[in-house]
């Protein structure tokens, strides 16, 4: 969708809706019928509990947790990855009814978790939850996130924050110190632009990175309005979401922003080249700064953006994908005994270390010294945890108006004309949502 589409009424929304689901039902049955005729690889093989999976570079990660789990309940982890997360995403949805699901599936957690378990087919995993919490394996304050209805649907996978990570060599040969202030941010980026270094990665290539900037702006101006924007409480128009537009529109006029155009899996070696000062990630993406090169707390080092204002609520953004169980798997007792054990320290701290990023128990902390360091600021300043705006929200308001974003980063839109478009869409979608929920 162009982000220059503009607003469509609540019939052609619905209409387009309904044409949407209607191919992607078409093209998961032609996807299934295919893995079908490759060979049923879904089936249960003894020792083992398969899973969905939409990043392969995390297959070797999978097995090695497997390893750890298999002392534990017998069983390993046999990763089944389909690359596009499109065709993966209609796979499950076709599937997750039927004896072709997997025992275990990847999946985001939020809204995109709540549609899917609204569909039904999903196992309630609400016992295993009050498991975890009586031993403080998980953080109370994320049990909404992996919920429906009052009913947990969803286990933590892992735990990223959101942060800027930058180059330590540069800022140490350009005298910079660490942010701890909205104006020490801005200096910095000053001194990185006046000697020809980039100083923020932005992107809309892809198309949800162009919520990263935006979600961290709103926090960063007050954090208890992007609960209420997400929630649909709030305006897109209000002040504090016009206030953070303001700034990073600002900051692309100034020409401290990269070309929107510019490719992510490009940042780890503009940070380790010198031509960006920082990069705007999950914490996963540690592992490909490792794979340019760089060690952590030589090369580079991370921090959470400081608020606007110093008497704002320090916040972060946290982001988690989940392991769900479909009520169908071939294997759903070693799937149940697997996803009881997925938080057990052994298992988390080596799959912590193979992602290089926080555990989604708060009990393990990192291998990665800059993501331990983080994970010791975000307890030491209290810090108000916040789910992903890509999960926050009903995912087809959350698809267009990332799309808006998109618009606005190349140009196309004003910061007044993209907010009061992701206002009207918003005010279209959750009517729908709320419509469906009835």
């Amino acid at each position: 969708m162009s982000a220059a589409s503009g607003r469509t009424g609540s019939a052609a929304t619905a209409l387009a809706r309904r044409r949407f689901l209607a191919g992607a039902a078409a093209g998961a049955a032609a996807l299934t019928a295919a893995g079908c005729a490759r060979g049923d690889s879904t089936s249960a093989q003894p020792g083992t509990t398969s899973i969905s999976n939409d990043n392969a570079t995390w297959d070797d990660g999978y097995r090695s947790a497997g390893r750890e789990l298999e002392k534990i309940t017998g069983y390993a982890l046999r990763p089944l990855s389909n690359p596009s997360v499109t065709s993966y995403q209609q796979v499950v949805q076709m599937t997750l009814q039927t004896s072709k699901a997997t025992d275990l599936v990847k999946w985001a957690s939020g809204y995109q978790l709540k549609r899917l378990a609204r569909a039904g087919g999903l196992t309630d995993l609400s016992g295993v939850w009050d498991t975890y919490a009586a031993k403080g394996w998980v953080r109370g304050a994320s049990r909404s996130a992996v919920s429906y209805r009052g009913k947990v649907y969803g286990i933590p996978l892992y735990e990223s924050y959101y942060v800027l990570f930058y180059s330590k060599p540069v800022f140490k040969r350009l005298g910079l110190s660490v942010p701890r202030s909205w104006a020490q941010l801005l200096d910095c980026a000053e001194v990185l632009k006046r000697n020809k270094i980039t100083p923020f990665l932005g992107s809309q290539s892809g198309g949800w990175p162009a919520t990263e900037w935006f979600q961290e702006l709103v926090t960063k101006v007050d954090p208890h309005f992007y609960q209420k924007l997400i929630a649909g409480k709030a305006s897109y128009t209000d002040d504090a979401a016009r206030r953070a537009m303001d700034i990073w529109h600002d900051f692309i006029r100034k020409g401290w922003m990269t070309s929107p155009d510019f490719d992510q899996a490009r940042g780890p070696g503009a940070l380790k080249e010198g031509t960006v000062g920082m990069f705007l990630h999950g914490t996963w993406q540690a592992q490909g700064i490792a794979a340019a090169g760089m060690k952590p707390d030589v090369d580079y080092g991370a921090f959470i953006l400081p608020t606007v204002r110093d008497s704002t609520p320090k916040s972060v953004i946290a982001e988690s994908g989940v392991f769900t169980v479909p009520s169908r798997a071939s294997s759903h007792e070693a799937a149940m005994a697997n996803v009881g054990s997925w938080l057990a320290p052994p298992v988390q701290r080596t799959w912590s270390d193979f992602l290089q990023d926080s555990s989604a128990n708060p009990k393990v902390r990192s291998g990665n010294p800059v993501v331990a360091q983080l994970q010791r600021d975000v307890a030491q300043e209290r810090r108000l945890p916040l789910i992903r705006y890509w999960e926050s929200s009903p995912p087809s308001l959350i698809q267009g108006n990332t799309d808006d974003l998109g618009g606005f980063m190349a140009g196309q839109t004003s910061p007044a004309t993209t907010l009061r478009r992701m206002q009207e869409r918003a005010q279209d979608e959750w009517a729908a949502w709320r419509r469906d929920e009835a």
